[in-house]
């Protein structure tokens, strides 16, 4: 099955670096490019794509909004910001609209077509080489005690299965962990998600980092 994505990034030379690593896989096709988010939704509507994956700065839209305008939607792409180190705090404002994750423009070509992969298939990744750096810089006061008390509507397992989300493993990883059933694990994801009202793994992460628990 092929995973369609669509590429917001203003600067032509990264633009074309990541279609050319993108389409290197015959999984992933790039089904409709611009160097600006104004015509996100349009994009989205036209090529209905499964992943956006889209720049934090850009001329007239940035990233951020147009997170917000596409999660919002009824069967909403998963959208997926670029970015760079000095500018964590943007990319924090996005995964608080609900973006399924966020990675380096350098990544290496595996990683970010490891990364299409994973987002498509409903989950969330975080480069990590900066999931620390960013998530640690916001966790402090009134965002530490407001996310302990969400946090305290979780059952003791449930809480136990957020904080393997905050350290990024996947359902199967959280399983060895745990020692429990994977299926067991998506049973318990989903919970989570209700009593935390959190749209993807990357928001229950957030939560877990805002409460000092990693």
């Amino acid at each position: 099955m092929t995973v369609k994505v669509l590429l917001l990034e203003d600067e032509e030379i990264v633009r074309s670096g990541v279609r050319m690593i993108l389409e290197s896989a015959p999984d992933i096709e790039v089904v409709a490019e611009d160097a600006d988010g104004s015509r996100a939704v349009e994009l989205t509507d036209r090529f209905r794509p499964d992943v956006v994956l889209t720049d934090i700065q850009m001329p007239k839209v940035d990233g951020i909004e147009v997170t917000r305008r596409l999660t919002g939607r009824p069967q909403a792409p998963a959208v997926v910001i670029l970015t760079t180190f000095d500018i964590d705090e943007y990319v924090h404002a996005a995964l608080r609209h609900g973006a399924a994750g966020f990675l380096l423009k350098d990544s290496p070509p595996q990683e970010l077509i490891t990364a299409v992969r994973v987002i498509a298939s409903g989950e969330a990744m975080i480069s990590p080489r900066i999931t620390k750096r960013l998530l640690s810089r916001f966790a402090a006061g009134a965002a530490e005690e407001a996310a302990l008390s969400r946090l305290a509507t979780l059952t003791p397992r449930e809480r136990e299965v957020a904080i393997q989300i905050g350290h990024g493993l996947s359902n199967a990883q959280i399983g060895t962990t745990l020692f429990l059933s994977e299926s067991t694990v998506k049973v318990h994801i989903g919970r989570i998600k209700s009593k935390l009202d959190a749209a993807n793994r990357t928001q229950v992460a957030i939560l877990v980092h805002d409460a000092g628990l990693l």
